[in-house]
């Protein structure tokens, strides 16, 4: 056994190779690579990658890719790459999708496409004199923010407008720059933005306390909207009339905006499509997931973010959620099979891309509530549930299809009831 130097033993954790990482985990019985953990030791992120996107890396976790079909959105068709791990959801963002298309497709826009970032004030005493202040160096304000990050001015970006915000109850001020970072998501561009201008202002007004610079993840300047119109026609299940399912499907949506429990689970739907596709193109899930919930409570409850409502012989569906989505920079151009995702797509921009994820959470929205009022969740479900519940007791290779055949008979669907049927599976084999 070789020698530790003193070197070694003095590195640090964050300090050490990804193998080295490992090897000290397995010193101290937190892995063992006789067992699965061997799984940890394969990888396929090339190491300067991986090693650099995060701290004190040690392996990487892989979720299914697959691919959402049937999309016309603003008349053009997309194929959307989805990163899940949950059964069932790409076939209902497909099934979604095919009754739009049927009915013209979806629409979508966005009015503006800007981030927000925030420069606090604390413990202000005169409101009114700081708020003075600030504007009359209103132009400075622009031209440190240009000269800051001058390739963004190139590239037809840069510092938009700005505004006052007086949260009273704290004594705060919030001096917002909405500033526009083209088709990258923005936050070093904004950080970097709003750092210069809060170090100016610092300077020229010593008697002022700046809490901190920082963007904001709630980004209402980046709305986007979908709708889809579907006649009632395309809608019939069974003996139930698409009227009847139109019709439960408004009141569906109704209940989402009064009962905050029913809401967070509508809501759950739609950003199963959402965070798939942002997952899939290595965007920000968290960023995305926090803006849009916080939408859903901007009238001071959480509600439903889908609204769906009868126009005629028609029911009408709409989708408004804020997106700061990139193509360009982070890890949307690090990853590569983020970078794949985004050449399947073929969006031409930001916007585009806001557009299609907008378009696919509306999809989701869709085909939930269809099944939900009609033949109920689960149906649609069992299938996909039964495969993978047979693989979650161990099933491999060909067991998989035989497992998941004989579970779709039995009811209640559990793991006990999974595992009995492999036995008699692997028993008939021998």
């Amino acid at each position: 056994m070789e020698c530790q130097t003193e070197t070694d033993t003095q590195r640090k954790f964050y300090q050490l190779s990804r193998e080295e990482r490992l090897q000290k985990l397995e010193d101290a019985g937190t892995i063992d690579r006789e067992s699965k953990n061997e799984l940890l030791y394969n990888v396929a992120l090339p190491a300067d990658i991986a090693n650099n996107l995060i701290e004190n890396q040690i392996s990487e976790i892989s979720i299914p890719l697959g691919i959402a079909q049937n999309f016309v959105v603003n008349d053009a068709e997309f194929v959307i790459p989805m990163a899940t791990e949950e059964p069932s959801v790409i076939a209902a963002a497909s099934n979604g999708a095919r009754i739009v298309k049927i009915a013209g497709g979806f629409r979508a826009s966005v009015s503006q496409r800007l981030m927000r970032g925030q420069i606090v004030f604390y413990d202000v005493e005169d409101e009114n004199e700081l708020r003075r202040l600030i504007e009359s160096r209103e132009a400075e304000i622009f031209e440190v923010a240009r000269q800051s990050y001058p390739s963004i001015i190139k590239r037809g970006g840069g510092l938009e407008k700005m505004s006052i915000r007086w949260l009273a109850a704290s004594q705060f001020l919030s001096l917002d720059l909405f500033i526009d970072v083209k088709d990258a998501m923005g936050a070093n561009i904004v950080n970097t933005i709003l750092e210069a201008v809060a170090e100016r202002l610092q300077q020229e007004l010593p008697n002022e306390k700046i809490l901190f610079s920082i963007l904001s993840n709630y980004s209402t300047e980046s709305l986007v909207t979908a709708t889809c119109e579907i006649p009632f026609s395309l809608l019939n299940k069974g003996e139930i009339s698409g009227k009847l399912v139109a019709e439960k499907i408004v009141q569906a949506s109704e209940l989402a905006k009064v009962d905050p429990y029913r809401a967070a689970t509508h809501n759950k739907g739609i950003m199963n499509g959402i965070d798939a596709v942002v997952l899939a193109t290595g965007n920000d899930t968290r960023a995305i997931a926090a803006a849009c919930h916080a939408y859903a409570v901007k009238e001071g409850q959480y509600r439903g973010l889908s609204c769906w409502s009868m126009k005629e012989e028609t029911l009408v569906g709409t989708l408004t959620v804020p997106l700061a989505i990139a193509t360009v920079g982070g890890a949307t151009n690090v990853l590569p099979k983020a970078k794949i995702a985004l050449e399947i797509l073929k969006v031409d921009s930001a916007i585009s891309l806001m557009e299609v994820i907008a378009a696919l959470g509306l999809a989701q929205n869709l085909a939930a509530l269809k099944a939900l009022v009609t033949e109920g969740i689960q149906k649609g479900h069992m299938s996909m549930q039964s495969r993978s519940l047979a693989l979650t007791v161990g099933a491999i290779g060909d067991e998989v299809g035989k497992v998941t055949a004989l579970l779709e008979n039995q009811k209640p669907l559990n793991q006990e009831i999974a595992r009995a049927i492999l036995k008699k599976v692997r028993l008939a084999e021998k």
